[in-house]
Protein backbone atom coordinates (compact mmCIF):
# COMPACT_ATOMS: atom_id res chain seq x y z
CA UNK A 1 0.00 0.00 0.00
CA UNK A 2 1.28 3.46 -0.89
CA UNK A 3 0.72 6.32 1.53
CA UNK A 4 -1.74 7.84 -0.97
CA UNK A 5 -3.91 4.72 -0.64
CA UNK A 6 -4.41 5.21 3.09
CA UNK A 7 -7.64 6.64 4.44
CA UNK A 8 -7.98 9.90 6.35
CA UNK A 9 -7.81 8.29 9.79
CA UNK A 10 -4.66 6.34 8.92
CA UNK A 11 -2.96 9.38 7.42
CA UNK A 12 -3.86 11.57 10.40
CA UNK A 13 -2.47 8.94 12.81
CA UNK A 14 0.81 8.67 10.93
CA UNK A 15 1.14 12.45 10.72
CA UNK A 16 0.52 12.80 14.46
CA UNK A 17 3.02 10.05 15.31
CA UNK A 18 5.54 11.75 13.00
CA UNK A 19 5.96 8.54 10.97
CA UNK A 20 4.94 10.65 8.00
CA UNK A 21 5.17 14.33 7.21
CA UNK A 22 2.73 16.46 5.27
CA UNK A 23 5.62 17.42 2.96
CA UNK A 24 6.22 13.75 2.15
CA UNK A 25 2.53 13.29 1.45
CA UNK A 26 2.40 16.29 -0.89
CA UNK A 27 5.58 15.16 -2.68
CA UNK A 28 4.11 11.67 -3.07
CA UNK A 29 1.02 13.19 -4.66
CA UNK A 30 3.01 15.22 -7.17
CA UNK A 31 5.24 12.22 -7.92
CA UNK A 32 2.18 10.08 -8.62
CA UNK A 33 0.71 12.79 -10.85
CA UNK A 34 3.99 12.95 -12.79
CA UNK A 35 3.94 9.17 -13.14
CA UNK A 36 0.32 8.78 -14.29
CA UNK A 37 -0.85 12.10 -15.72
CA UNK A 38 0.19 11.34 -19.30
CA UNK A 39 -2.31 8.47 -19.40
CA UNK A 40 -5.03 9.94 -17.12
CA UNK A 41 -4.96 13.72 -17.80
CA UNK A 42 -6.96 14.62 -14.71
CA UNK A 43 -5.38 17.95 -13.74
CA UNK A 44 -5.61 21.28 -15.56
CA UNK A 45 -3.57 23.37 -13.12
CA UNK A 46 -1.15 22.45 -10.32
CA UNK A 47 -0.41 24.62 -7.27
CA UNK A 48 2.99 23.20 -6.33
CA UNK A 49 4.69 26.16 -4.64
CA UNK A 50 1.80 27.04 -2.36
CA UNK A 51 1.11 23.35 -1.60
CA UNK A 52 4.70 22.77 -0.50
CA UNK A 53 4.67 25.92 1.62
CA UNK A 54 1.43 24.87 3.30
CA UNK A 55 2.81 21.36 3.93
CA UNK A 56 5.88 22.74 5.67
CA UNK A 57 3.65 24.93 7.87
CA UNK A 58 1.59 21.91 8.89
CA UNK A 59 4.74 19.90 9.63
CA UNK A 60 5.72 22.61 12.08
CA UNK A 61 2.27 22.45 13.67
CA UNK A 62 2.51 18.67 14.01
CA UNK A 63 5.97 19.03 15.58
CA UNK A 64 4.45 21.30 18.22
CA UNK A 65 1.49 18.98 18.75
CA UNK A 66 -0.89 21.72 17.58
CA UNK A 67 -2.25 20.21 14.34
CA UNK A 68 -5.76 19.30 15.45
CA UNK A 69 -7.73 20.40 12.37
CA UNK A 70 -9.94 17.80 10.68
CA UNK A 71 -7.87 17.40 7.49
CA UNK A 72 -4.61 18.94 8.69
CA UNK A 73 -1.83 18.51 6.13
CA UNK A 74 -3.77 16.25 3.75
CA UNK A 75 -3.71 16.88 -0.03
CA UNK A 76 -6.89 17.39 -2.06
CA UNK A 77 -7.81 18.06 -5.69
CA UNK A 78 -10.57 20.54 -6.52
CA UNK A 79 -12.84 20.58 -9.56
CA UNK A 80 -12.07 23.53 -11.80
CA UNK A 81 -15.46 25.22 -11.44
CA UNK A 82 -14.86 25.88 -7.73
CA UNK A 83 -13.26 29.29 -7.22
CA UNK A 84 -9.79 29.30 -5.60
CA UNK A 85 -8.06 32.51 -4.59
CA UNK A 86 -4.95 33.11 -6.72
CA UNK A 87 -5.28 29.78 -8.55
CA UNK A 88 -6.53 29.62 -12.14
CA UNK A 89 -10.18 28.55 -12.43
CA UNK A 90 -11.23 27.82 -16.02
CA UNK A 91 -14.36 25.61 -15.82
CA UNK A 92 -12.49 23.72 -18.58
CA UNK A 93 -13.57 26.47 -20.98
CA UNK A 94 -11.61 28.69 -23.36
CA UNK A 95 -13.79 31.52 -22.08
CA UNK A 96 -12.00 31.49 -18.71
CA UNK A 97 -8.60 30.31 -19.92
CA UNK A 98 -6.71 32.99 -17.99
CA UNK A 99 -9.15 33.69 -15.15
CA UNK A 100 -7.42 33.87 -11.75
CA UNK A 101 -9.95 34.56 -8.96
CA UNK A 102 -9.25 37.07 -6.20
CA UNK A 103 -11.32 35.28 -3.56
CA UNK A 104 -12.04 31.78 -2.27
CA UNK A 105 -15.28 29.88 -2.57
CA UNK A 106 -16.79 28.99 0.80
CA UNK A 107 -15.76 25.34 0.43
CA UNK A 108 -12.18 26.34 -0.47
CA UNK A 109 -12.05 28.54 2.63
CA UNK A 110 -13.49 25.77 4.81
CA UNK A 111 -10.99 23.27 3.44
CA UNK A 112 -8.12 25.59 4.31
CA UNK A 113 -9.54 26.03 7.80
CA UNK A 114 -9.75 22.24 8.11
CA UNK A 115 -6.10 22.00 7.03
CA UNK A 116 -6.47 20.47 3.57
CA UNK A 117 -3.79 21.37 1.02
CA UNK A 118 -4.92 22.05 -2.55
CA UNK A 119 -2.75 20.11 -5.01
CA UNK A 120 -4.39 21.57 -8.11
CA UNK A 121 -7.55 22.00 -10.18
CA UNK A 122 -9.18 19.07 -11.92
CA UNK A 123 -10.50 18.65 -15.44
CA UNK A 124 -14.24 18.56 -16.15
CA UNK A 125 -16.82 18.92 -18.87
CA UNK A 126 -16.97 22.58 -19.85
CA UNK A 127 -19.08 24.53 -17.33
CA UNK A 128 -20.07 21.12 -15.89
CA UNK A 129 -22.14 20.31 -18.99
CA UNK A 130 -21.56 16.69 -19.92
CA UNK A 131 -21.38 13.14 -18.67
CA UNK A 132 -18.11 11.89 -20.12
CA UNK A 133 -15.41 14.58 -19.70
CA UNK A 134 -15.14 14.76 -23.49
CA UNK A 135 -16.50 18.33 -23.49
CA UNK A 136 -13.44 19.88 -21.85
CA UNK A 137 -11.82 22.54 -24.01
CA UNK A 138 -8.35 21.30 -23.03
CA UNK A 139 -8.09 17.52 -22.71
CA UNK A 140 -10.09 14.33 -22.28
CA UNK A 141 -9.60 12.69 -18.92
CA UNK A 142 -9.39 8.91 -19.11
CA UNK A 143 -10.71 6.19 -16.85
CA UNK A 144 -7.90 4.57 -14.80
CA UNK A 145 -9.60 1.16 -15.14
CA UNK A 146 -9.38 1.35 -18.93
CA UNK A 147 -7.81 4.40 -20.51
CA UNK A 148 -9.84 3.85 -23.66
CA UNK A 149 -12.99 4.60 -21.67
CA UNK A 150 -14.50 7.74 -20.19
CA UNK A 151 -14.27 8.48 -16.45
CA UNK A 152 -17.79 9.93 -16.47
CA UNK A 153 -18.66 13.55 -16.00
CA UNK A 154 -18.80 16.30 -15.40
CA UNK A 155 -16.54 15.61 -12.39
CA UNK A 156 -14.48 13.09 -14.37
CA UNK A 157 -11.14 14.62 -13.42
CA UNK A 158 -12.09 14.57 -9.75
CA UNK A 159 -13.06 10.89 -9.90
CA UNK A 160 -10.12 9.74 -12.03
CA UNK A 161 -7.55 11.47 -9.82
CA UNK A 162 -8.84 9.65 -6.72
CA UNK A 163 -9.11 6.29 -8.49
CA UNK A 164 -5.57 6.68 -9.88
CA UNK A 165 -4.20 7.41 -6.35
CA UNK A 166 -3.05 10.88 -7.35
CA UNK A 167 -4.82 12.40 -4.34
CA UNK A 168 -6.62 10.77 -1.37
CA UNK A 169 -9.83 12.68 -2.05
CA UNK A 170 -11.25 15.46 -4.20
CA UNK A 171 -14.21 17.80 -4.56
CA UNK A 172 -16.69 17.70 -7.41
CA UNK A 173 -20.05 19.26 -8.18
CA UNK A 174 -23.27 17.42 -8.96
CA UNK A 175 -26.08 18.96 -11.05
CA UNK A 176 -27.73 15.87 -12.51
CA UNK A 177 -25.34 13.14 -11.37
CA UNK A 178 -21.93 14.68 -11.98
CA UNK A 179 -20.41 13.31 -8.75
CA UNK A 180 -22.21 9.99 -8.56
CA UNK A 181 -21.90 8.83 -12.18
CA UNK A 182 -18.10 9.34 -12.45
CA UNK A 183 -17.71 7.76 -9.00
CA UNK A 184 -19.56 4.72 -10.36
CA UNK A 185 -17.48 4.55 -13.52
CA UNK A 186 -14.19 4.90 -11.62
CA UNK A 187 -14.99 2.55 -8.73
CA UNK A 188 -14.90 5.08 -5.87
CA UNK A 189 -17.30 6.78 -3.45
CA UNK A 190 -19.17 9.90 -4.57
CA UNK A 191 -21.57 11.82 -2.34
CA UNK A 192 -24.15 14.40 -3.44
CA UNK A 193 -25.40 16.15 -0.30
CA UNK A 194 -28.90 17.52 0.15
CA UNK A 195 -29.40 20.72 -1.85
CA UNK A 196 -28.42 23.56 0.49
CA UNK A 197 -26.27 21.44 2.82
CA UNK A 198 -23.00 22.71 1.30
CA UNK A 199 -22.55 26.34 0.26
CA UNK A 200 -22.56 27.14 -3.46
CA UNK A 201 -20.82 30.49 -2.92
CA UNK A 202 -17.90 30.49 -5.32
CA UNK A 203 -19.17 27.59 -7.41
CA UNK A 204 -19.43 28.83 -11.00
CA UNK A 205 -23.14 28.38 -11.67
CA UNK A 206 -24.55 25.99 -14.26
CA UNK A 207 -28.07 25.36 -12.91
CA UNK A 208 -28.48 27.19 -9.62
CA UNK A 209 -31.44 25.19 -8.31
CA UNK A 210 -29.60 21.89 -8.85
CA UNK A 211 -25.84 22.44 -8.36
CA UNK A 212 -24.34 20.96 -5.20
CA UNK A 213 -20.69 20.42 -4.16
CA UNK A 214 -19.64 17.10 -2.64
CA UNK A 215 -16.67 14.78 -1.99
CA UNK A 216 -15.19 11.97 -4.06
CA UNK A 217 -13.20 9.53 -1.93
CA UNK A 218 -12.07 5.92 -1.78
CA UNK A 219 -14.03 5.04 1.38
CA UNK A 220 -17.31 6.07 2.96
CA UNK A 221 -15.46 7.09 6.12
CA UNK A 222 -13.34 9.53 4.12
CA UNK A 223 -16.50 10.97 2.55
CA UNK A 224 -17.85 11.56 6.07
CA UNK A 225 -14.68 13.43 7.08
CA UNK A 226 -14.64 15.65 3.98
CA UNK A 227 -18.36 16.40 4.23
CA UNK A 228 -17.85 17.32 7.90
CA UNK A 229 -15.30 19.92 6.78
CA UNK A 230 -17.42 21.58 4.09
CA UNK A 231 -21.04 21.27 5.31
CA UNK A 232 -22.99 23.98 7.10
CA UNK A 233 -24.93 27.20 6.73
CA UNK A 234 -23.32 30.07 4.83
CA UNK A 235 -24.83 33.55 4.81
CA UNK A 236 -23.02 34.24 1.53
CA UNK A 237 -25.32 31.73 -0.21
CA UNK A 238 -29.02 32.58 -0.31
CA UNK A 239 -29.88 28.91 -0.98
CA UNK A 240 -27.82 27.62 1.96
CA UNK A 241 -29.94 25.76 4.51
CA UNK A 242 -29.61 26.67 8.18
CA UNK A 243 -29.89 23.06 9.35
CA UNK A 244 -27.73 21.59 12.09
CA UNK A 245 -24.72 19.54 10.93
CA UNK A 246 -24.31 16.33 12.90
CA UNK A 247 -21.07 14.38 13.40
CA UNK A 248 -20.90 12.28 10.26
CA UNK A 249 -17.91 10.08 11.25
CA UNK A 250 -19.70 9.22 14.52
CA UNK A 251 -22.67 7.88 12.55
CA UNK A 252 -20.61 5.06 11.03
CA UNK A 253 -21.57 2.33 13.49
CA UNK A 254 -21.91 -0.53 11.00
CA UNK A 255 -25.33 -1.42 12.39
CA UNK A 256 -28.22 -1.42 9.90
CA UNK A 257 -30.45 -3.99 11.58
CA UNK A 258 -34.05 -3.03 10.91
CA UNK A 259 -33.14 -0.69 8.04
CA UNK A 260 -36.05 -0.41 5.60
CA UNK A 261 -34.92 -0.25 1.95
CA UNK A 262 -37.09 0.68 -1.01
CA UNK A 263 -36.01 -0.44 -4.49
CA UNK A 264 -37.63 1.70 -7.23
CA UNK A 265 -38.77 -0.69 -9.95
CA UNK A 266 -38.34 2.03 -12.58
CA UNK A 267 -34.61 2.13 -11.76
CA UNK A 268 -34.20 -1.58 -12.51
CA UNK A 269 -36.13 -1.68 -15.77
CA UNK A 270 -35.41 -1.39 -19.47
CA UNK A 271 -32.01 0.05 -20.36
CA UNK A 272 -30.22 -1.16 -17.23
CA UNK A 273 -27.51 -3.68 -18.16
CA UNK A 274 -28.30 -7.18 -16.78
CA UNK A 275 -24.83 -7.44 -15.22
CA UNK A 276 -25.46 -4.16 -13.38
CA UNK A 277 -28.81 -5.46 -12.12
CA UNK A 278 -27.10 -8.62 -10.91
CA UNK A 279 -24.62 -6.61 -8.82
CA UNK A 280 -27.47 -4.60 -7.28
CA UNK A 281 -29.30 -7.81 -6.32
CA UNK A 282 -26.10 -9.10 -4.73
CA UNK A 283 -25.88 -5.88 -2.71
CA UNK A 284 -29.45 -6.37 -1.48
CA UNK A 285 -28.49 -9.85 -0.25
CA UNK A 286 -25.66 -8.27 1.76
CA UNK A 287 -28.10 -5.88 3.38
CA UNK A 288 -30.47 -8.77 4.13
CA UNK A 289 -27.64 -10.61 5.87
CA UNK A 290 -27.09 -7.51 8.03
CA UNK A 291 -30.70 -7.45 9.17
CA UNK A 292 -32.16 -4.95 6.72
CA UNK A 293 -35.38 -5.53 4.79
CA UNK A 294 -36.32 -4.39 1.28
CA UNK A 295 -39.37 -4.02 -0.92
CA UNK A 296 -40.03 -2.87 -4.45
CA UNK A 297 -41.51 0.61 -4.69
CA UNK A 298 -42.87 2.60 -7.64
CA UNK A 299 -41.64 6.07 -8.61
CA UNK A 300 -44.19 6.69 -11.38
CA UNK A 301 -42.87 10.00 -12.73
CA UNK A 302 -39.30 8.77 -13.28
CA UNK A 303 -39.84 8.48 -17.04
CA UNK A 304 -40.27 12.25 -17.33
CA UNK A 305 -37.18 13.18 -15.30
CA UNK A 306 -34.62 13.43 -18.10
CA UNK A 307 -36.84 15.66 -20.26
CA UNK A 308 -37.74 17.89 -17.31
CA UNK A 309 -34.12 18.12 -16.17
CA UNK A 310 -32.68 19.18 -19.52
CA UNK A 311 -35.34 21.84 -19.93
CA UNK A 312 -34.81 23.25 -16.43
CA UNK A 313 -31.03 22.93 -16.29
CA UNK A 314 -30.60 24.40 -19.77
CA UNK A 315 -32.94 27.28 -18.94
CA UNK A 316 -30.93 28.12 -15.84
CA UNK A 317 -27.69 27.76 -17.81
CA UNK A 318 -29.00 30.20 -20.42
CA UNK A 319 -29.53 32.75 -17.66
CA UNK A 320 -26.34 32.06 -15.69
CA UNK A 321 -24.03 32.09 -18.69
CA UNK A 322 -25.38 35.41 -19.98
CA UNK A 323 -22.69 37.08 -17.84
CA UNK A 324 -20.02 35.73 -20.21
CA UNK A 325 -20.31 38.47 -22.80
CA UNK A 326 -16.72 39.45 -23.61
CA UNK A 327 -16.97 42.67 -21.60
CA UNK A 328 -16.22 42.02 -17.93
CA UNK A 329 -13.88 39.02 -17.95
CA UNK A 330 -12.87 36.04 -20.03
CA UNK A 331 -12.47 35.83 -23.79
CA UNK A 332 -12.97 39.04 -25.76
CA UNK A 333 -13.23 38.84 -29.53
CA UNK A 334 -10.76 40.95 -31.46
CA UNK A 335 -11.97 43.67 -33.85
CA UNK A 336 -15.77 43.40 -33.43
CA UNK A 337 -17.84 45.72 -35.64
CA UNK A 338 -20.10 46.85 -32.80
CA UNK A 339 -21.30 45.87 -29.32
CA UNK A 340 -23.65 43.16 -30.55
CA UNK A 341 -20.87 41.74 -32.71
CA UNK A 342 -18.63 41.68 -29.60
CA UNK A 343 -21.18 39.56 -27.76
CA UNK A 344 -21.71 37.19 -30.66
CA UNK A 345 -18.05 36.68 -31.55
CA UNK A 346 -16.86 36.39 -27.94
CA UNK A 347 -19.46 33.75 -27.08
CA UNK A 348 -18.92 31.92 -30.36
CA UNK A 349 -15.18 31.73 -29.76
CA UNK A 350 -15.31 31.09 -26.01
CA UNK A 351 -18.00 28.42 -25.66
CA UNK A 352 -17.79 24.82 -26.82
CA UNK A 353 -20.43 22.92 -28.77
CA UNK A 354 -22.25 21.35 -25.82
CA UNK A 355 -22.46 24.64 -23.91
CA UNK A 356 -23.89 26.38 -26.99
CA UNK A 357 -26.40 23.55 -27.43
CA UNK A 358 -27.70 23.91 -23.88
CA UNK A 359 -27.80 27.72 -24.00
CA UNK A 360 -29.87 27.56 -27.18
CA UNK A 361 -32.21 24.93 -25.72
CA UNK A 362 -32.68 26.95 -22.53
CA UNK A 363 -33.19 30.25 -24.32
CA UNK A 364 -35.83 28.64 -26.54
CA UNK A 365 -37.64 27.14 -23.53
CA UNK A 366 -37.74 30.55 -21.82
CA UNK A 367 -38.77 32.53 -24.87
CA UNK A 368 -42.13 34.23 -25.29
CA UNK A 369 -44.82 31.79 -26.30
CA UNK A 370 -42.87 28.71 -25.16
CA UNK A 371 -42.34 29.42 -21.44
CA UNK A 372 -45.66 27.87 -20.33
CA UNK A 373 -45.41 24.95 -22.74
CA UNK A 374 -41.90 23.92 -21.75
CA UNK A 375 -40.28 25.57 -18.72
CA UNK A 376 -43.42 25.88 -16.58
CA UNK A 377 -44.55 22.35 -17.43
CA UNK A 378 -41.08 21.01 -16.52
CA UNK A 379 -41.31 22.75 -13.15
CA UNK A 380 -44.66 21.07 -12.50
CA UNK A 381 -43.16 17.69 -13.42
CA UNK A 382 -40.30 18.41 -11.01
CA UNK A 383 -42.86 18.86 -8.23
CA UNK A 384 -44.40 15.49 -9.09
CA UNK A 385 -40.98 13.82 -8.99
CA UNK A 386 -40.29 15.42 -5.61
CA UNK A 387 -43.59 14.01 -4.34
CA UNK A 388 -42.57 10.54 -5.51
CA UNK A 389 -39.49 10.78 -3.29
CA UNK A 390 -41.43 12.27 -0.37
CA UNK A 391 -43.88 9.39 -0.53
CA UNK A 392 -41.24 6.67 -0.85
CA UNK A 393 -38.97 8.10 1.85
CA UNK A 394 -41.91 8.34 4.26
CA UNK A 395 -42.13 4.54 4.09
CA UNK A 396 -38.47 3.58 3.77
CA UNK A 397 -35.24 4.73 5.42
CA UNK A 398 -33.29 4.73 2.14
CA UNK A 399 -33.85 3.91 -1.52
CA UNK A 400 -31.43 1.65 -3.36
CA UNK A 401 -30.69 1.52 -7.10
CA UNK A 402 -27.88 1.39 -9.65
CA UNK A 403 -25.95 4.64 -10.05
CA UNK A 404 -25.65 4.27 -13.82
CA UNK A 405 -27.40 1.86 -16.22
CA UNK A 406 -24.08 0.59 -17.62
CA UNK A 407 -20.37 0.58 -16.89
CA UNK A 408 -18.10 3.20 -18.47
CA UNK A 409 -18.40 3.47 -22.24
CA UNK A 410 -15.56 3.99 -24.70
CA UNK A 411 -14.21 7.44 -25.51
CA UNK A 412 -15.87 8.76 -28.67
CA UNK A 413 -18.63 6.13 -28.58
CA UNK A 414 -21.45 8.57 -27.78
CA UNK A 415 -19.94 11.95 -28.56
CA UNK A 416 -22.04 12.40 -31.70
CA UNK A 417 -25.29 11.32 -30.04
CA UNK A 418 -26.21 13.86 -27.34
CA UNK A 419 -29.56 12.20 -26.56
CA UNK A 420 -27.89 8.87 -25.85
CA UNK A 421 -25.32 10.69 -23.71
CA UNK A 422 -28.08 12.42 -21.74
CA UNK A 423 -29.75 9.07 -20.98
CA UNK A 424 -26.69 7.92 -19.02
CA UNK A 425 -27.93 10.16 -16.19
CA UNK A 426 -31.42 8.65 -16.10
CA UNK A 427 -30.85 7.11 -12.64
CA UNK A 428 -29.20 10.13 -11.04
CA UNK A 429 -31.26 13.03 -12.44
CA UNK A 430 -34.47 12.35 -10.46
CA UNK A 431 -32.51 12.60 -7.19
CA UNK A 432 -31.13 16.00 -8.20
CA UNK A 433 -34.58 17.28 -9.18
CA UNK A 434 -35.88 16.26 -5.74
CA UNK A 435 -32.91 17.82 -3.94
CA UNK A 436 -32.34 14.79 -1.69
CA UNK A 437 -28.92 13.33 -0.79
CA UNK A 438 -27.44 10.29 -2.53
CA UNK A 439 -24.19 8.37 -2.51
CA UNK A 440 -22.56 6.05 -5.02
CA UNK A 441 -20.37 3.26 -3.64
CA UNK A 442 -18.54 0.43 -5.45
CA UNK A 443 -20.44 -2.86 -5.58
CA UNK A 444 -18.17 -4.98 -7.76
CA UNK A 445 -16.87 -5.34 -11.30
CA UNK A 446 -18.60 -6.27 -14.53
CA UNK A 447 -16.23 -7.36 -17.31
CA UNK A 448 -13.40 -5.75 -15.37
CA UNK A 449 -15.14 -2.37 -14.98
CA UNK A 450 -16.63 -0.88 -11.78
CA UNK A 451 -20.34 -0.89 -11.01
CA UNK A 452 -21.83 1.73 -8.69
CA UNK A 453 -24.53 1.17 -6.06
CA UNK A 454 -26.65 4.28 -5.41
CA UNK A 455 -28.22 4.88 -2.00
CA UNK A 456 -30.73 7.72 -1.70
CA UNK A 457 -31.61 9.26 1.65
CA UNK A 458 -34.02 11.63 3.33
CA UNK A 459 -33.37 15.40 3.13
CA UNK A 460 -30.48 16.44 5.41
CA UNK A 461 -30.03 12.87 6.66
CA UNK A 462 -26.53 12.47 5.29
CA UNK A 463 -25.63 10.74 8.57
CA UNK A 464 -28.16 7.96 7.96
CA UNK A 465 -27.08 7.65 4.34
CA UNK A 466 -23.40 7.38 5.26
CA UNK A 467 -24.23 4.86 7.98
CA UNK A 468 -26.03 2.59 5.50
CA UNK A 469 -23.25 2.92 2.90
CA UNK A 470 -20.52 2.28 5.47
CA UNK A 471 -22.21 -0.89 6.75
CA UNK A 472 -22.27 -2.35 3.23
CA UNK A 473 -18.67 -1.30 2.60
CA UNK A 474 -17.45 -2.98 5.79
CA UNK A 475 -18.90 -6.33 4.72
CA UNK A 476 -17.54 -6.29 1.16
CA UNK A 477 -14.14 -5.90 -0.47
CA UNK A 478 -15.18 -3.86 -3.52
CA UNK A 479 -13.75 -0.56 -2.23
CA UNK A 480 -10.32 -2.19 -1.95
CA UNK A 481 -10.08 -2.96 -5.67
CA UNK A 482 -7.63 -0.77 -7.59
CA UNK A 483 -7.07 -0.21 -11.33
CA UNK A 484 -3.77 -1.43 -12.74
CA UNK A 485 -2.31 1.54 -14.55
Amino acid sequence: MTILDMNVAELKQRLKSRDLSSSELVEASYARIAETEASIQAFLTLDEDRARTAAKAWDEQYAKGEADSLLAGLPIGIKDNIVTDGLRTTCASRFLENFVPVYDSSVSRKLKEAGAITIGKLNMDEFAMGGSNENSAYQTTRNPWDTNRVPGGSSGGSAASVAALQVPFSLGSDTGGSIRQPASYCGIVGLKPTYGRVSRYGLVAFASSLDQIGPLTRTVEDAAHVLQAIAGYDQMDSTSANVEVSSYPSALTGDVKGLRIGVPKEYMGEGVDPVVKAKIMEALKVYESLGATWEEVSMPHTEYAVAAYYLLASSEASSNLARFDGVRYGVRASSPDNLLDLYVKSRSEGFGQEVKRRIMLGTYALSSGYYDAFYLKAQKVRTLIKRDFDEALSRYDILLAPTAPTTAFKIGEQVDNPLQMYMNDILTIPVSLAGVPAISIPCGLADGLPVGLQLIGKPFDEAGLLKAAHAYEQHTEHHKLRPQL
